[in-house]
């Protein structure tokens, strides 16, 4: 999109993991200007493919940091070539994958204060990074560091009760007690680790950026009650960690103003403020603009659902963080891997590959479908941890086979209730105002969306998520600059656009899914503990 010149605006950035993204966002918050640097595309001499470099043993997956750097050169001089106007822009601020590490070397942070503005970014910064390729949310080589952190704090759910998550892989405090272990010299001299969100915020503050909270909840280092690093968990990582990491602040938090290099190469005004950086599935919740009770759910390869809490009941599976816009409530994130792929193969198996029969089937069996209940599981699920499909008829008896068009209903109703059990569990409740935000692929079956608002009792709304932690990053930097006023999330993007009505509950809804809901968990139990049992 082209810019117009003189509107005032706020920049939303994503530094995502196969592109660095920019939006602008005027005061109505109209996008009026978007942008990207494709990484494997346009920056082909890192040899990334898909972003990332995936080592020998397939479990170790990084970054280069430079790549990101270079990316960021390359979008702003895209946009000085564009003839973008950025003395109007009032703020601006970002989002990172989330869990990604970077390691800036001892005297880092004077080069990042004195940068010439005739050079660009990655030029200036060659020296200045400790681990040249960083690890990333794809990585899952530190299982023993995960143990090990799990048996520091007395156990998988006390880690999970403290920090929001037991222990992942992904997770960052996990990877820098490898790097510790490993590299001992590099971590020593790292004179900051900043996750990719602070580290992006870093680049246009001048000065090493504070993490933030909603960001750091996805390290298992931060106490997610307190907001406070917890030192039982910086302990069992590394030593000296705290003064690494810097003092976590508030997502909505004005971290400073721009960097002068910014000033004088592109011409921002030295007023534009830098709100602080939060990670992309926190900053996706801000662009859909989740409000209390409400739920997103995304239909996609995996399914994953957002939802806002109130009071959290942190859990063995799942994921809390601190809510990214507002600090008194929490955010989490549930993840199941048998989403559209299992869909598919259903629709193929029982529809002949088609849509259109797969929601006259829909259309055409009952809600609760006779008390028949499905599990489709054809990969190891994450939540819960099954493998295998598996049928029961009204009395709870485990059936070989169902009717295609009951196998369809069993299939839809099923993923529902599962994430619906599965939210509960981590404290989330359906209140009168509760809507549900619906993305990806299977959001554009209405009939799919039908059996979602039925099991949920609740109105599924539609949106264009396609930039939705671009987009989420520049309300979150219109909320900053209000934020000093105490103004309300909500308050500051009441007029951006609306999501579309898609489906609303079905009369008797309620009634039939409060029913199916317990029998559905306790089968779901039989299921996991037969599959626990030990072989005879």
């Amino acid at each position: 999109m082209t810019e117009r010149a003189g509107r005032r605006c706020c920049l939303g950035w994503d530094f995502s993991t196969q592109q660095v993204k920019i939006v602008a966002v005027d005061a109505e918050l109209n996008v009026f200007y978007e942008d990207s640097v494709h990484f494997d595309r346009d920056l082909p001499e890192f040899g990334t493919q898909g972003g990332v470099h995936v080592h020998k043993d397939r479990l170790t997956v990084t970054s280069p940091v430079l790549m990101w750097v270079q990316a960021l050169d390359l979008i702003l001089e895209k946009m000085k070539a564009s003839g973008f106007d950025f003395s109007q822009v009032l703020a601006l601020s970002g989002a990172g994958q989330q869990h990604g590490s970077v390691y800036w070397k001892t005297g880092a942070s004077l080069v990042l204060s004195s940068l010439s503005p005739t050079l660009p970014l990655h030029q200036q910064l060659q020296a200045c990074f400790s681990v040249r390729d960083c690890p990333i949310w794809m990585d899952s080589s530190t299982t023993a560091q995960c143990r090990q952190l799990e048996a520091a704090v007395g156990g998988a759910r006390a880690l999970s009760c403290l920090t929001g998550s037991r222990a992942y892989e992904r997770f960052t405090g996990n990877q820098i007690a490898k790097l510790f272990q490993q590299n001992p010299e590099a971590y020593s001299n790292s004179e900051r680790i900043s996750l990719v969100s602070s580290f992006a915020a870093s680049l246009f503050l001048g000065r090493h950026a504070p993490i933030d909270y909603s960001d750091g909840s996805g390290m298992n280092l931060l106490q997610i009650q307190e907001k406070v690093w917890s030192q039982a968990c910086l302990g069992a990582c590394a030593p000296n960690l705290e003064e690494k990491l810097g003092s976590p602040v508030p997502s909505c938090s004005v971290v400073g103003a721009i960097s002068d290099y910014y000033v004088q190469r592109y011409g921002f005004p030295p007023t534009c403020k830098v709100v602080a950086f939060t990670g992309d599935n926190p900053a996706s919740l801000a662009g859909m603009r989740l409000e209390e009770g409400d739920i997103a759910v995304s239909l996609g390869t995996s399914d994953t659902l957002f939802l806002w809490l109130q009071e959290p009941m942190p859990a063995l599976e799942g994921h809390i963080f601190c809510n990214p816009v507002d600090a008194q409530h929490y955010m989490a994130l549930l993840c199941f891997k048998n989403g559209s792929l299992m869909r598919e193969k259903i629709r193929d198996e029982t529809a002949s590959g088609s849509w259109n029969k797969f929601s006259k089937a829909l259309q055409s069996t009952e809600m609760g479908n006779h008390g028949n209940l499905g599990f489709y599981f054809d990969v190891m699920e994450i939540t819960p941890e099954i493998i295998g499909r598996h049928r029961f008829n009204a009395e709870n008896i485990e059936v070989s086979a169902f009717p295609g068009d009951v196998e369809i209903r069993a299939l839809i109703e099923g993923q529902f209730m599962a994430k619906r059990i599965h939210a509960e569990g981590l404290g989330y409740r359906v209140m009168p105002k509760t809507k549900i935000l619906a993305t990806g692929g299977a959001s554009h079956n209405k009939d799919i969306l039908q059996v979602l608002a039925d099991v949920f009792g609740a109105p599924v709304y539609v949106m264009d998520t396609t930039s939705s932690a671009c987009v989420g990053s520049a309300y979150r930097a219109f909320h900053g600059l209000a934020g000093a006023a105490g103004v309300a999330f909500s308050e500051v993007v009441k007029s951006a656009p609306h999501p579309s009505l898609a489906a609303t509950p079905n009369p008797g809804a309620s009634h039939v899914y409060e029913a199916l809901l317990p029998r559905y968990a306790e089968l779901e139990q039989r299921i996991l503990s037969q599959a626990q049992r030990p072989l005879q």
